[in-house]
């Protein structure tokens, strides 16, 4: 069993990456730890830099905007950076699809209810609800694409962590 180096929690043998704090791990500083078996806060050491973030936050950046442009590439093939923050941008388009279609229908369904002018006004409100709701996507697109430029593999809040797709 390997630890990261940076936030010390415990990670596969087999991973680039730290899945709690999206260090990147390498072989010497988990080999160096599991010989010293020393607490993470005693290490001096630093890691190497994330080359692979540093070479593909651009792509990785596209990915919150088109989510599409890394897959028409082959990107998200070549870099796990990259797969992960398609996957991030994949997820975030389908939930944005999801909430999308459930708010039109609702507000379909609603509009018949609220025909006449005292009701309207209702109706305008909850309108108004449903387009305040867009702020969270907005929010998870400017998260994602500060984590991305950051060089960080940092799961979107509520939905980042739930779903792979691609793989």
């Amino acid at each position: 069993m390997q630890y990261c180096i940076k936030c010390g929690q415990p990670i596969q043998d087999v991973a680039l990456f730290c899945p709690s704090c999206g260090a990147e791990i390498t072989v010497t500083s988990a080999q160096q730890h599991n010989q010293q078996e020393q607490p993470y806060q005693q290490h001096t050491q630093t890691t190497t830099p994330n080359t692979d973030a540093e070479a593909n936050k651009g792509m990785a950046i596209i990915a919150y905007i088109l989510f599409f442009i890394p897959l028409l590439t082959g990107d998200h093939k070549k870099s796990d950076f990259v797969r992960y923050h398609t996957n991030q941008g994949t997820i975030l388009f389908l939930f944005s699809a999801a909430m999308g279609i459930v708010t039109n229908i609702l507000l379909a369904i609603m509009r018949p209810m609220f025909f006449n002018a005292f009701a309207f006004g209702a109706y305008s409100t909850m309108n108004t609800i449903f387009t305040l709701l867009w702020v969270a996507p907005t929010i998870f697109v400017i998260l994602g694409i500060i984590n991305a430029s950051n060089g960080s593999m940092k799961p979107l809040p509520i939905i980042g962590d739930k779903f792979t797709i691609i793989k």
